[in-house]
């Protein structure tokens, strides 16, 4: 059988190699980190079928630049003069509307399905070590107005088949017994569920070894050979790696990798923030995202992690307490009767998430290359569409009909300059 090489060890690598094994390929993983913390492991852990609706949305944009003016807020793009963030600027612009958004939805809605049922079926596969719960997850909104527009968006969601909850503030405070909420109300999609990502991520890679997969750990990628459209082999800091196929995988990198190819690749790294409370003694029962604070909330027993921002100032790990101030107080703001601390600052987690100018992920080939396949670009959604992704990219390699539609997904859907 062939051998596969993909490069990037996060969520959409690790589930890509989990599918590609289950098909008879020799895998080898390239990381340039040793798979104990990225994106993957600090983010809120959802798998969400609620959210068919992409980023790049109506109202975004005026939304978005409300925000600009206050260091607190959920979302933040550091000006400077690059113009692959003007290009990326310009796409999203160009996708924030009603129109594009409708016709998205969609193909998000099918991937986030095919995600939602194969994590069933992973779980069964590689144990169940990371503390899944299928209660669902609750959209909570502090406004009247904002709680009116997510009631619309569960009709929306019920026309995609999915099962949903509306309830009023009694009703949400009945939910959580043991933390006072202040909130005009709230849907509970039902069809959501969260787990530890870090966990999963854990239990995942322990697995693969198990069933031979090849782990390169510590290496980074520098280079690549090519003959024709074909690449024959990856070149790294620890020598070179041979594959018949590969599929790039690196998150936030793509463009960096994807340069390295020949590529143009519209992506930027949205930053986010997170902090987890070890004990709660007094814990919410449900995760839950602040619609109104842009920030989500997670519970897994007594531990507690609140997280959210999206901060668009390039590739770095510098962390602004003030963005995680205002998660903090939005958590406050929402569950009046939970005795969090803020966090310690040397203890903020963050990490950059991949986000296209419309939303939805790359999954495919380069019209360039015959053997590569690019899986990128998820934003927020990474582990909810990791389990789907891998699916795809396994169909991709074996040249079978996809899962689902990928035409959406394209990687040379945006004009480039």
């Amino acid at each position: 059988m062939a051998d596969v090489a993909v490069v990037g060890g996060g969520v959409i690598g690790l589930c890509s190699a989990y599918y590609l094994n289950k098909a008879g390929y020799h895998v080898t993983v390239i990381e340039r980190g040793n798979i104990t913390d990225g994106c993957s492991f600090g983010n809120m852990g959802y798998i969400s079928p609620s959210h068919f609706m992409p980023l790049a949305s109506p109202g975004i944009i005026s939304q978005g630049l409300k925000w600009m003016l206050s260091s607190t807020s959920p979302f933040y793009i550091k000006p400077r003069l690059n113009t692959d963030l003007m290009q990326w600027g310009y796409h999203f612009w160009k996708s924030s509307n009603t129109a594009t958004a409708e016709k998205h939805a969609p193909h998000l809605n099918n991937i986030l399905q095919l995600s939602r049922k194969l994590i069933d079926e992973q779980r069964r596969e590689i144990g169940d070590g990371f503390d899944m719960e299928t209660i669902g997850c609750l959209m909570m909104c502090k406004q009247q107005k904002t709680l009116d527009h997510e009631f619309h968006m569960a009709d929306e969601a019920e026309m995609f088949g999915l099962k949903v909850e509306r309830l009023v503030k009694d009703e949400v405070q009945a939910l959580e017994p043991n933390v006072e909420i202040d909130v005009a109300g709230a849907v509970l999609f039902k069809d959501d569920c969260h787990f530890n990502p870090g966990k999963m991520m854990l239990a995942l890679k322990q697995y693969l070894t198990e069933k031979g997969v090849h782990f390169q750990l510590n290496t980074t990628v520098s280079s690549f050979e090519k003959t024709g459209k074909n690449v024959t082999a990856i070149i790294t800091d620890k020598g070179k790696f041979t594959a018949d196929a590969v599929v790039i995988a690196t998150g936030s990198w793509l463009p960096v990798v994807g340069k390295m190819l020949g590529i143009k690749l519209l992506l930027q790294p949205g930053k986010g923030y997170s902090y987890t409370y070890p004990y709660v003694e007094k814990n919410i029962k449900y995760p839950a995202i602040l619609v109104d604070g842009r920030c989500a909330i997670t519970p897994w027993g007594n531990e507690l992690r609140i997280g959210g921002t999206m901060e668009l100032s390039g590739i770095n790990n510098k962390v602004l307490v003030k963005r995680m101030r205002g998660i903090y107080d939005s958590a406050l703001d929402f569950y009046p009767g939970l005795k969090i601390d803020f966090p310690p600052e040397d203890k903020i987690w963050n990490g950059l998430r991949p986000v296209s100018p419309d939303g939805l992920p790359y999954i495919g080939k380069h019209s360039s290359l015959e053997n590569v396949v690019f899986a990128g670009g998820h934003a927020m959604l990474g582990i909810s569409e990791g389990t789907g992704t891998g699916k795809l990219v396994t169909e991709i390699i074996q040249r079978k009909t996809t899962s689902i539609d990928i035409s959406a997904f394209k990687i040379e859907r945006f004009k480039t300059w």
